[in-house]
């Protein structure tokens, strides 16, 4: 490329460059290096009036996998500022979508760690970090922001110094030196010492000093070891600092990281439905968000904590809602847990509720956990049989009844659900006895008598039914003869 260059930046990461030529000030060019080619891409232009863009004021990085370039700029307040523009691909020109307000003057350098921003101010030897996902007050479709926490200093380091004696001295190393050299993205040198550090994010201290829970929980799931600390933050909103009014907060923080959960289960979705039938390798799965937390992960390290405690069906219910909300079903454990709060609180009717609407995970494991517990409330006992019906287990169901002595209730199931030559005799006559009722056990008997006079024209149980010492009862209650067998 034919062009005279002051200077250049370069992303080792993207592997571009920016180049500021002679024959403008007012914009900068990106190149694209690539498979022993150069594309020029386009100019990103600074606007009309600009003062000449030194090299020391330009930093290039990834964020959030778009390439930005970071230029230090005075503000018209006399303060400087961060502008963020977005290279957007090629075709696409630069534009400038971000502003980051320092509220400082002096010397500055920058890094980006773990998709945050760092500036550094020399003078008041502290960083800004910037995170140009959350929200700020937005002007002329640029955003600008304000830091997220007051200006914090890099935690201290001492180097201990080669020497002959066990007793070596310590050197505490000076913070934001005017022999500091930064290189991308997180990468700091003490010219004089000789001695490279990498610049890493301390999740656990910010958390102590982000208040605002919910842009808290926006700021973490944004990073990459954000999981466990965002748990934590839950358990304790849930558990220790748990009141009414912070309902409404945690709701919001529910729906945030199910927003999340529900957009990777989509792509899973996706991903297996998109594989041909006939194709035997394992589909690669998407790359997972850096923060997904599963309802495995609430339901183990954050609701097992407030087991039994008078907020937990409260609690329990919200995230429920915010599930549904987002069209993810119930898993196993967290259905368990659900019914067993209701229960405990004697909640049956939204436990009906519940079933009624599909709300639990329905299967045959949940049903017969509902049945475990049967002996609570009878109304327990009818959503299982409400659960079975819905999942068509209609041969558990009916064993239910027929266990709780519902045997006409059990056969009317049966006769609806099974063809009536499949309809075992014995069982159901069986059952009849062990209620000792003579109407129920007269009524089975004469529908069975009436279904053989279908199948086989006479009333007469075959010999395979085994159903001899019922016909005996039977004729010596109501005096008729027996039939040899």
């Amino acid at each position: 490329m034919n062009l005279s260059i002051k200077w250049f930046a370069w992303c080792s990461e993207a592997n571009i460059a920016i180049l500021c030529t002679t024959d403008s000030q007012n914009s900068l060019i990106p190149v694209l290096i690539k498979q022993k080619s150069i594309t020029k891409l386009p100019k990103l232009d600074l606007g009309s009036g600009s003062r000449e863009i030194q090299e020391s004021k330009v930093t290039l990085g990834q964020i959030y996998g778009v390439m930005a370039v970071l230029i230090l700029q005075p503000s018209s307040a006399g303060m400087i500022e961060v502008e963020v523009y977005l290279l957007n691909g090629p075709g696409l020109a630069p534009r400038k979508c971000h502003v980051l307000r320092l509220g400082l003057v002096g010397r500055f350098a920058i890094n980006t760690v773990d998709n945050l921003i760092v500036v550094h101010h020399q003078a008041s030897a502290t960083s800004l970090l910037f995170d140009i996902s959350l929200s700020g007050e937005v002007t002329n479709d640029v955003t600008y922001h304000k830091p997220i926490t007051a200006g914090r200093s890099i935690r201290p380091f001492a180097l201990k110094l080669p020497s002959l004696l066990p007793d070596g001295q310590i050197l505490q190393c000076e913070l934001y030196s005017t022999n500091w050299v930064l290189f991308q993205p997180n990468i700091v040198i003490d010219a004089k010492l000789g001695c490279m550090w990498y610049l890493h994010l301390d999740i656990e201290s910010l958390c102590t000093l982000i208040s605002d829970r919910i842009r808290l929980t926006e700021f973490l799931l944004q990073r990459n070891n954000g999981k466990a600390a965002l748990l934590r933050v839950i358990r304790t909103l849930v558990n220790d600092q748990y009141n009414g009014s912070f309902l409404p907060v945690l709701e919001t923080i529910f729906n945030k990281i199910n927003k999340v959960y529900a957009s990777w289960v989509q792509l899973e979705l996706q991903n297996q439905t998109a594989q041909p039938s006939n194709v035997k390798t394992t589909p690669k799965l998407p790359a997972p968000p850096k923060v997904l937390i599963e309802q495995c992960d609430m339901h183990s390290q954050v609701f097992q904590s407030i087991a039994e405690k008078p907020q937990c069906e409260t609690i329990l219910l919200l995230y429920l809602q915010s599930l549904c909300q987002h069209n993810i079903a119930a898993q196993e454990d967290l259905s368990k847990m659900i019914i067993n709060e209701l229960i405990r609180n004697k909640s049956f009717d939204t436990l009906r509720r519940l079933v009624e609407y599909s709300l639990l995970m329905e299967s045959k494991a949940i049903a017969c956990y509902l049945l475990s517990h049967s002996n609570e409330d009878c109304a327990v006992s009818q959503v299982a049989l409400d659960m079975l019906n819905k999942i068509k287990a209609y041969e558990i169901a009916i064993e239910v009844l027929l266990g709780q002595g519902k045997v006409i209730d059990a056969l009317r199931l049966a006769i609806n659900t099974t063809e009536t030559e499949r309809i075992s005799a014995r069982k159901f006559l069986e059952a009849a006895l062990k209620t000792k009722n003579d109407i129920t056990f007269y009524n089975v008997y004469k529908f069975f008598q009436l279904r053989n006079v279908k199948k086989h024209g006479s009333t007469d149980f075959l010999k395979s039914e085994q159903c001899y010492e019922f016909v005996q009862l039977y004729n010596s209650l109501y005096n008729c003869a027996t039939p040899t067998p």
